[in-house]
């Protein structure tokens, strides 16, 4: 009998893509075939961010393809409203021909998609193609919770009917869920304005669409969430997610990884380093990315700091990086990007400075890291309340008046992650929850294991 052949679809972006393909990986170790479907754009970087001795396009079961997103050459992918709107008038047809060529091939016929909630779209592809269709979400049960709500936000007068709130608050869905100010509302603090009503109407689509999956599966584990997934028990949590416990598989990287800080981390004593990382998105301009290089110098503590090669608006001199490598030497390490995984599961990392992203947040839960939290957008801000409000696993840098968060702001801050034992005792606690989930006997074990048996059933 053949084995199940799965197409899997990210939403494209960085954050989307590691999950799902950690849960290809997953998949593929229970006999189901999968195929990756990143946008061109993506499959590129992936393929060019594998290690030299990589496999090429298939990972151990995982065939690696891409198609067009609709947008031109020179597009700016990260002004989301421009991307969400090219791959939504584009990609559905792309991914109908993707499926044609693949079946016309000889190959596997394709029996399920799974397909990020946020791309809505692919499930009425799926439906037209006689595909069975499950949904992935890679965020928070909160957040997935805050756009499903969106009809009765509208009801309640929060927000209008384009997503705008009618007055400044703070709201919670459920005692026990992250408050949110409405300041904070993910499809608001999306990039530009301009752009905010293709995000709205595309999360409003989503909403429909997702009635055609089967099933949704979320990147996260009841105990984090609790009053989350009771509002929604549809919803089955499979998280926290990652490939293997080696961490040798390849995740979907969309930069190069620098292991020479494993090394480095290697020689720093126990739960000494401030470890640095805003995501595949955040931008700096100078002056904040100036203050933020002498928070970590005042702090006086080792630091391990991923600067993308765009972390920061045009402006920032060369020079100025290069005198401040100087001055911290060896104390401090700045990398293009990182294994993070393998970074946040060292024994010498101390605390986390985030921008607060989901994986990111997981990955810290994980490993029972304390947070330092400096969400930028969508999400982050509901993530940011869970970590700091909730669970109360860290605290979050405020900035001054003129939105600037401060060297003096941030070294004490840090100083004050390190030094509540009260933090460091929860973080142990909720680290402990997030394992037994996963163990053999946890509810996101058994999750995982209905949802194999599912796509593994003949129709």
């Amino acid at each position: 009998m053949a084995a199940p052949h799965v197409l899997a679809l990210p939403f494209p972006a960085q954050g989307h893509v590691i999950p799902l393909m950690q849960l290809s990986h997953r998949l593929v170790e229970n006999g189901i075939e999968v195929t990756f479907v990143n946008t061109e754009l993506n499959h590129a970087l992936v393929l060019d961010a594998m290690p030299a001795d990589g496999t090429g396009r298939s990972l151990d079961g995982i065939h690696l393809v891409g198609v067009p997103d609709g947008l031109a050459d020179g597009d700016d992918r990260k002004d989301l409203g421009k991307l969400v709107d090219g791959f939504s008038r584009h990609m559905p047809g792309y991914l109908e021909e993707l499926v044609g060529r693949t079946e016309a091939s000889g190959g596997t016929k394709i029996s399920w998609l799974i397909a990020d909630e946020a791309m809505g779209w692919a499930f009425e592809v799926a439906m037209k193609l006689g595909i069975r269709a499950a949904a992935f979400w890679p965020g928070s049960a909160a957040f997935l919770a805050t756009i499903l709500r969106i009809p009765q936000m509208i009801q309640d007068g929060i927000i209008d009917e384009k997503g705008w709130p009618n007055r400044q608050e703070t709201f919670q869905f459920a005692p026990g869920m992250p408050p949110l100010h409405t300041s904070q509302l993910p499809w608001n603090n999306s990039g530009l304005p301009e752009g905010q009503p293709a995000i709205f109407q595309l999360l409003t689509r989503n909403n429909e669409a997702r009635d055609l999956a089967e099933v949704i599966v979320c990147n996260s584990f009841r105990d984090a969430e609790p009053e989350a997934f009771k509002l929604y028990p549809d919803v089955m949590p499979i998280g926290p997610l990652f490939a293997d416990r080696q961490f040798h598989k390849p995740v979907g990287q969309f930069l190069p990884e620098d292991t020479g800080c494993l090394e480095w981390l290697d020689a720093q004593a126990d739960r000494s380093v401030v470890y640095v990382a805003f995501g595949s998105f955040t931008v700096f301009n100078p002056r904040q990315f100036e203050e933020l290089a002498l928070g970590l110098e005042l702090a006086g503590r080792p630091f391990l700091w991923v600067v993308r090669p765009d972390f920061t608006a045009a402006g920032l001199s060369k020079a100025w990086l290069d005198e401040f490598r100087d001055r911290v030497g060896g104390r401090g390490m700045i990398v293009s990007w990182c294994p993070q995984q393998q970074v946040l599961a060292h024994r010498a990392v101390a605390c986390f400075v985030s921008h607060c992203g989901w994986n990111s947040t997981m990955e810290g839960v994980r490993n029972a890291v304390p947070f330092l939290c400096w969400p930028y957008f969508t999400d982050q801000f509901q993530n940011e309340s869970y970590i700091c409000n909730v669970w109360r696993t860290g605290l979050a840098v405020a900035p001054g008046p003129d939105g600037v968060v401060t060297k003096e702001e941030l070294s004490g801050k840090v100083e004050r992650v390190l030094g509540d034992d009260g933090i460091r005792e929860r973080v142990s606690a909720l680290r402990d929850a997030a394992c037994r989930s996963i163990a053999e006997g946890g509810s996101s074990r058994d999750n995982f294991k209905k949802f194999v048996e599912l796509l593994k059933l003949k129709d």
